[in-house]
């Protein structure tokens, strides 16, 4: 309407009053508006989706009030537990101080964090750049290894999962998150050290780490023969939680070194105490030159960040620049987390009932044959279903229906795998073994009611 029109008498005008604070909003509108407002692409777990409230500790509770012990910890993400006070302490005087710098200016908890990080990780490592998720850091990684190496190519692994950006997407080597195609030229895809379903069909050890051998093939045959990196999961998270065996990194770190190459280590889930040491590399008793890291790090506060050696990291020429990287309100929860870790030895505890839960886990292999791998380290084991142990075909469908028992039983749990086929356990690092009972009960529970 212009300035010089007036509105009729009988003119309809429909004046829209947004609710109250406070206003208590049914989980039945949520899930409505959840599906007429956001992507369809933003996927759900359960039948009947869980709308989340509020948590504590180990514990989160839907907005109707039904208490469940934590087993996935948003994606392996709440490390120290929800609403970790010493966390959020340092969140809140973080606030009320400055919420905001972007890189161009220099702020203390940023500084203070690439400092704690340069110390606790392995070998020289020593200078970070911080971003907003995993997928940026592993974006930073692959740039930072083309411009060290003067190569463009890059080897990553089968049933591997890098992120949702276009580059990250086409390191990713499983077709159902890799959306429009290939984005990227020169990323060539590894056979996954997946010991379970071995694609070349043998049985470690007598397979004598044909995996690993095969990239050096790969390499002369699918590339130039000069590759920037190998960017790799020490154990595959989203494909399942497939864990290599214990001489297949040192093997592959060696191949890709004598093509002119670097190792890239994505930590996104295995770092921060998840597997039982510091960073789930430490289990292969290799030192990557650059590692990337989120999730955890900062106990859900959204975080990425990519260490290097030095010499590796001031191949990146000036200018760059990121936003919401090192934001300070971040790097103050990161510090809180990492420090509580330190305080409480999160990691040998995630080692003591990580051993635990494998032995849980494993009794329920030997009570039901709809199981067939268990495997992992740590706080981080994966349940393989099959329909058949012999066939080892994949049992998605069980996965699903596991995942809506466990529920009924106050419990949460994640799936994972190129086939959907693989319970995910990642729950907060301060689990206890009763919290581990607890979960085995329900999953025990849960299988018999499928029988």
């Amino acid at each position: 309407m212009t300035s010089g029109q007036k509105h009729s008498e009988n003119t309809a005008v429909t004046i829209r009053v947004a609710p109250k604070e406070g206003t208590i909003v049914s989980h039945h509108d949520l899930v409505n508006k959840q599906q007429r407002y956001l992507f369809s692409a933003v996927g759900t777990y359960y039948r009947y989706p869980l709308v989340l409230q509020r948590g504590e500790g180990m514990y989160v509770w839907d907005a109707q009030g039904h208490k469940y012990l934590d087993c996935f910890g948003g994606v392996l993400t709440v490390s120290v537990g929800h609403a970790n006070p010493q966390v959020n302490r340092a969140i809140i005087e973080q606030l009320n101080a400055i919420t905001h710098t972007s890189t161009l200016y220099i702020n203390r908890p940023q500084v203070e964090l690439a400092e704690k990080l340069a110390a606790r990780t392995p070998g020289n490592l020593e200078k970070s750049f911080f971003t907003n998720s995993g997928t940026e850091a592993n974006d930073t990684a692959l740039v930072l290894a083309r411009l060290y190496t003067g190569h463009q190519e890059i080897i990553a692994l089968r049933h591997g999962y890098s992120g949702r950006s276009p580059s990250a997407m086409s390191l990713t080597g499983q077709a159902p998150w890799r959306h429009g195609g290939t984005y990227v030229p020169g990323i060539v895809h590894a056979p996954a050290p997946y010991c379970y379903r071995c694609p070349f069909r043998l049985t470690y050890p007598a397979c004598d780490l044909a995996c690993a051998r095969d990239v050096e093939e790969l390499i002369q045959t699918s590339t130039s023969g000069a590759v920037a990196a190998l960017l790799a999961e020490p154990i595959l998270g989203v494909g399942g939680y497939i864990t290599p065996p214990k001489e297949y990194f040192k093997e592959v770190t060696a191949i890709i070194h004598r093509y002119g190459g670097i190792f890239v280590c994505d930590e996104v889930q295995t770092g921060w105490g998840r597997t039982g040491t510091w960073f789930g590399i430490e289990h292969w008793e290799v030192q990557p030159e650059v590692m990337t890291f989120a999730k955890g790090l900062a106990n859900g506060l959204p975080v990425g960040a990519t260490i290097a050696t030095a010499e590796i990291a001031d191949a990146y020429p000036p200018l760059t620049f990121s936003t919401f990287g090192g934001n300070p309100v971040t790097c103050a929860a990161a510090l809180a987390t990492i420090r509580y870790m330190e305080e409480n030895d999160l990691p040998q505890r995630a080692r003591r009932v990580g051993a635990y839960l494998r032995g849980r886990l494993d009794e329920l292999k030997a009570k039901y044959p709809l199981i067939g791998d268990v495997r992992g380290l740590g706080l981080m084991q994966g349940i393989e279903l099959v329909t058949d142990r012999q066939t080892k075909e994949p049992h998605p469908r069980a996965v699903m229906q596991i995942l809506e028992e466990t529920k009924k039983r106050g419990v949460l749990i994640g799936r994972g795998g190129l086939y959907g086929n693989v319970i995910r356990i990642g729950p907060p690092l301060i689990a206890t073994e009763d919290h581990i009972d607890q979960l085995v009960t329900a999953l025990d529970e849960a299988f018999a009611a499928m029988t």
